[in-house]
C-alpha cells in the first residue's frame, strides 16, 4: 500500500500491475482502471475486481479521506473535494488513459472528476447510482430525509445502521454481507459522514449542472433491487449512456456477486474501448486529410 498527501490529508492507494511482465512492458500498458468506493466503505471492497482485471490493465484503488486508512484531517467534506483527491492521484501517478469506475457515492465523485479534469479520461462506469438522476426526492420522502438528518446529529451510528438496512440492503441479503455493511456504517467517521450524507440528499441540483458537461458516455451498472428511472438520464447525459441491469439483493454487487459484476464491467469496457478505437481512427483520418 502506498500513499500521497493532498489537501492536508494522506490518501492510501494501491497500484496493481500485471505479474510476470517486465517493467518496461508494464510501463507501456496504456489503460488504467481507477476504482472509487462508495460511502463509509473502502478500497478492499474492490479486491475481486482487482484480481480479475489486473492481468490486462493497470488497476488503481484508493481509500477516500475519512474512510479506510486515509487521513481525517479535513474541515470541508464534499464530493467535489473527493474528486480533487482522485485527480491528484491521477496526476501523481501520471496516468494517461483512465477509465473511472465509481460505486454509489463514488459514482458522483468520478463524474465530478471526469468533468473537472477530462483530458486523461477515456471512459466512465458507474455502479448502482444515478437511479433517479438529477431529480428531487418525492415530497412524501422529505419528512423521512429530515428525520435522517436529525438522527445523524443525535444518534449517528444507529441512524446509519437503520438507513443501510432500509435503503441499501434487503431481507434477502446474505447475513454475512449485512453484518459487514452494518459494521461499516456504524463505525463511520461522523464529521465526514454527516456533511457527505446531507450533500447526497440534495445532490440532484449538482447533477443537473454536471451531467450535461460530461465529454464521455456514462456506462451504468445498476442492481435491480431498486428500479432505474431513465428519463432524466436521457435528458441530462448529453454524451450518452447505457444501462446494464444486474439481478441481486443489495447495493454491493462487488462483494455479493463479483463474477456477475466483473462480467458487466467487461461489457462496459468493450464499448468504451471500441469507441476509443473509432475515435482514434477518426483523428488519424482527419490528420491526413
Amino acid at each position: 500500500m502506498s500513499s500521497i498527501h493532498h489537501n492536508g490529508v494522506s490518501i492510501d492507494y494501491q497500484l496493481s500491475v500485471p505479474e510476470n511482465q517486465p517493467g518496461d512492458a508494464v510501463a507501456r500498458l496504456p489503460i488504467t482502471l481507477l476504482f472509487v468506493h462508495g460511502s463509509y466503505i473502502d478500497q478492499t471492497y474492490w479486491n475481486e475486481q482487482v484480481r480479475h482485471f489486473n492481468p490486462a490493465y493497470k488497476v488503481v484503488t484508493l481509500d477516500l479521506p475519512g474512510q479506510g486508512n486515509s487521513g481525517r484531517n479535513r474541515q470541508n467534506w464534499n464530493l467535489e473535494s473527493y474528486a480533487e483527491d482522485v485527480i491528484a492521484l491521477i496526476k501523481e501517478l501520471d496516468l494517461q488513459q483512465v477509465i473511472l469506475i465509481g460505486h454509489s457515492m463514488g459514482g458522483g465523485v468520478v463524474v465530478e472528476a471526469a468533468v473537472t479534469y477530462p483530458a486523461p479520461i477515456i471512459g466512465l462506469i458507474v455502479i448502482d447510482f444515478f437511479k433517479n438522476a438529477a431529480t428531487p426526492m418525492p415530497e412524501n420522502y422529505q419528512k423521512q430525509i429530515e428525520s435522517i438528518k436529525q438522527g445523524l446529529e443525535t444518534a449517528f451510528a444507529d441512524t446509519n445502521e437503520q438507513y443501510a438496512r432500509q435503503a441499501l440492503l434487503t431481507p434477502e441479503t446474505p447475513a454475512w454481507l449485512t453484518d459487514r455493511i452494518v459494521e461499516a456504517y456504524r463505525g463511520a467517521y461522523p464529521p465526514m459522514g454527516r456533511p457527505i450524507t446531507n450533500q447526497l440528499f440534495s445532490h440532484f441540483k449538482r447533477e443537473q449542472e454536471v451531467l450535461p458537461k460530461l465529454l464521455v458516455a456514462m456506462h451504468l451498472i445498476n442492481v435491480d433491487y431498486q428500479p432505474t428511472n431513465e428519463e432524466p438520464l436521457q435528458q441530462y447525459v448529453k454524451a450518452g449512456y447505457d444501462l446494464i441491469h444486474l439481478p441481486g439483493t443489495s447495493h454491493y454487487p462487488m462483494i455479493e456477486s463479483p463474477e456477475l459484476l466483473n462480467c458487466a464491467i467487461e461489457q462496459a469496457l468493450e464499448k468504451i474501448l471500441n469507441s476509443q478505437i473509432k475515435q482514434d481512427i477518426s483523428q488519424l483520418k482527419n490528420s491526413h486529410s
